[in-house]
């Protein structure tokens, strides 16, 4: 069968407005990249369509032919919420000029609210909920959809929800993602600013699931059962990336890539014996680490290590975040410190809870840690989270439930202790600011100038950009974002088919329902 896996662009900023993100961090797409392969290997056609890519056309009508010239019979769409209704303006041109066409969306939004989005959108024929590459091939294979575990489909008036099917428990049996589908890969795409000292970078994904539960994290496609590749499959990967494309340094996107200590002492001793040449960065937990394993990571070419910190306020913490203390915060980038290493460290700004007390203690704390980088994200309520039910009934806060919008980058929820959004923003600023103006920041980054070489090559390649984005980050970013969610968006949706799923569930919908959808589903199983 032929098939089509597109990445939406979806706002990764503001809609309407110049996406700068791109400029400062263009990652290849590895979910559909491993869904080509995987597809590829069982002998089907796969194109791949990254429509943020550096050659990518610009605007959905583009996007869509970009679809419709590669001849389809199906079409996957893997999208975050906030790209979700990138991708369905894209199905909707699809389908309109070829309604053969077969079309399944995938990935978080589908997965923590699966059956409802049929009801809402005929443009979707499935929804793969959890794991792809079993549902993708058993429909690319031909079976019958009663047959297909992890699918949602349209039943004459009914939708129906299959069981999950069991994760995928060897990792090791995937093949490495088709980064060759990618035009202008490796060049074309690049980490994070200043993350990366060699060139040329690339991603990797080494493990599925993760055992902790944060308040804030959606577990629906993988969920909490963890899974990871060997060390042995993650040099040879590691070794591909660099033969074949001159890759030479590695993004490690695992949720923790440390929790399995055993697997981490295996790969940092094969990197010793044999060096590659590689550097790369990784995600640690703060206390589930040692001065060893950070003195082996240095050896095998680490370059930096992320550690998850959210908070400096010990009730926020304990609400969103536990286990994690802020002695053992300061005790962890102490040892990355002493093995030699770059210390990140991961924050949320706008968590319910949140005051401006307390994100000034976060501000004090940060600086007070001497960490190398840093980065706040704005909170984004998600569907599959546990706290997204608190979220969505306004009990501590007040909701934008604009999906475009929720992609971290913008203030869609206020918690009930600030007055407004423009606070959240001037707060946040003032944050960053305070951050890379801080003495101890400005002598690390001055003493890395060669190090950073290529970073601000790059930003010099892109100067008129980078200006446009000076002069945009010092305006208001509150009067860009629009006044109302797509016109076709829902709001309020309740999911219909959980993780925990066991049984084929069929959902009622009436032809007066679908059309106005506005009514709620009712479920019988």
């Amino acid at each position: 069968m032929r098939v089509t896996l597109v990445q939406p662009a979806g706002f990764n900023f503001v809609p309407g407005q110049p996406d700068f993100s791109v400029l400062a961090n263009r990652l290849a797409p590895i979910g559909i990249l491993s869904l080509a392969s995987w597809l590829e290997h069982h002998g089907h056609a796969v194109t791949v369509i990254d429509c943020l890519g550096p050659h990518a056309p610009v605007g959905t009508a583009a996007h869509a032919e970009a679809v419709l010239a590669s001849r389809p019979e199906l079409v996957g769409f893997s999208s975050t919420t906030s790209g979700f209704m990138d991708a369905l303006d894209i199905a909707e041109i699809v389908k309109a000029r070829a309604p053969a066409v077969r079309t399944i969306f995938g990935n978080v939004h589908a997965s923590s609210i699966g059956a409802p989005l049929l009801r809402h959108f005929p443009e979707i024929d499935y929804l793969c909920i959890g794991e792809g590459e079993g549902t993708l091939l058993d429909l690319a294979e031909g079976r019958p959809e009663p047959e297909i575990d992890n699918l949602v489909y349209r039943d004459g008036e009914g939708i129906v929800g299959n069981p999950r099917r069991a994760r995928i428990r060897h990792l090791d049996e995937l093949p490495f993602p088709a980064f060759e589908k990618l035009a202008g890969f490796p060049r074309g795409y690049h980490l994070p600013l200043f993350s990366y000292e060699k060139r040329w970078g690339a991603t990797m994904v080494t493990s599925r699931g993760c055992p902790y539960t944060c308040s804030f994290c959606d577990r629906t496609v993988f969920e909490r059962l963890y899974r990871y590749n060997s060390a042995g499959y993650m040099i040879e990967h590691m070794r591909y990336l660099r033969d074949r494309f001159g890759v030479h340094h590695i993004n490690f996107y695992d949720d923790l890539f440390t929790a399995h200590r055993g697997r981490v002492g295996e790969f940092c001793a094969g990197l010793i014996e044999r060096p590659l040449g590689i550097d790369f960065n990784c995600a640690i937990r703060t206390g589930h680490t040692s001065l060893e394993q950070l003195k082996a990571l240095k050896q095998a070419g680490a370059l930096m290590v992320s550690i998850g910190i959210e908070s400096a306020d010990p009730g926020m913490m304990a609400r969103h975040k536990t286990g994690v203390t802020l002695d053992e915060v300061r005790e962890t980038v102490d040892l990355i410190h002493r093995a030699g290493l770059r210390a990140k460290g991961l924050f949320i700004f706008g968590l319910p809870g949140e005051t401006p007390e307390t994100l000034r203690a976060t501000s004090d704390f940060i600086l007070s840690l001497g960490l190398d980088e840093m980065n706040m994200t704005k909170f984004s309520p998600m569907y599959g989270a546990p706290i997204w039910d608190e979220c969505g009934a306004g009990e501590s806060g007040d909701f934008n439930e604009d999906w475009r919008l929720m992609n971290c980058l913008n203030f869609v929820f206020r918690p009930s202790g600030f007055e407004s959004r423009a606070q959240m923003d001037a707060l946040y600023n003032w944050h960053v600011r305070r951050f890379y103006d801080s003495r101890g920041y400005r002598r690390r980054f001055i003493g890395r100038l060669w190090q950073h070489r290529w970073s601000l090559w790059h930003l010099a390649r892109n100067l008129p950009q980078v200006l446009r984005a000076a002069r945009y980050f010092s305006a208001s970013q509150n009067a860009a974002a629009p006044a109302a969610p797509h016109p076709r968006q829902p709001a309020g949706l309740q999911p219909t088919l959980g993780p925990e799923l066991t049984a084929p569930s069929v959902v009622q919908v009436s032809p007066g329902h679908r059309a106005r959808g506005r009514r709620p589903l009712s479920a019988a199983a």
